[in-house]
């Protein structure tokens, strides 16, 4: 028979790995939609605005996530919400493993073989890629932003924590293609023709140059990739590239 103290125990243990499992689930939106507002969180999970708090404080203090102010062009009553992004921790939990490995096999390809074959090596890898989205791309027609959205639908089938958002009034302008997560970031630090690679495959397969405006290889909370919308004014924002 079990006793009152082995019960709670139990008990406690449950809480605790459904707390966990929560968690997971409040890192991995804001991996997606970062950078974003806890009250948003709880819309995305059907959770409490406070309970979703109390996880992001957890998950802040171990160094996951990090908030911010919110982006400037974003105004309202009051004081305004911190928004959340993905810290070096998070990026840790969400998977970068075997990062020194790969970086070693770089290093030996460009030592061995040069720049032009750690570019190759970029195309090759990204290449892949893109003939498996390829399909549902062009399949999604020419409107630009139809052909946006199946890029992201297509990434994230693939593991990305992509999303696309308007820029402009009805993505007049254009839109921003959104990474909360790299599984190759540490790598691409070094190696930046990761990136160069993974923007011109996304040109071609939009059928418009895109703008790489930041990347987490290169310290930003979020890889954004600008779409501009054929016959808009060029966007000017910050580029990292």
């Amino acid at each position: 028979m079990v006793n009152s103290a082995q019960a709670l125990t139990t008990s406690d243990v449950d809480v605790a790995s459904r707390d966990a499992r929560t968690r997971d689930r409040v890192l991995a939106v804001i991996s997606e939609h970062g950078p974003i507002t806890a009250a948003d969180i709880a819309g995305h999970l059907g959770l409490t605005a406070t309970g979703v708090r109390r996880h992001l404080d957890q998950l802040a203090d171990d160094g996951s996530v990090t908030s911010r102010a919110p982006h400037q062009g974003k105004r309202g009553r009051g004081r305004p919400a911190r928004e959340w992004v993905v810290g070096d921790s998070g990026h840790d939990h969400l998977g970068t493993d075997y990062d020194e490995l790969a970086a070693e096999a770089m290093r030996f390809l460009r030592g061995h073989a040069g720049d032009d074959a750690v570019r190759a090596f970029a195309d090759q890898r990204i290449g892949r890629l893109e003939e498996r989205v390829g399909a549902r791309v062009a399949a999604a027609g020419d409107d630009l932003r139809d052909r946006t959205r199946a890029l992201v639908e297509s990434l994230q089938v693939e593991g990305y924590a992509a999303s696309a958002r308007p820029v402009g009034e009805d993505s007049s302008v254009g839109v921003q293609l959104c990474q909360g997560h790299c599984p190759v970031q540490h790598v691409a630090a070094e190696f930046p023709e990761l990136c160069e690679a993974e923007a011109d495959a996304f040109s071609r397969l939009l059928g418009v140059h895109v703008q790489r405006l930041a990347t987490l290889a290169q310290g930003d909370h979020v890889c954004t990739t600008f779409v501009p919308t054929p016959g808009a004014r060029p966007h000017t924002e910050r580029s990292t590239r």
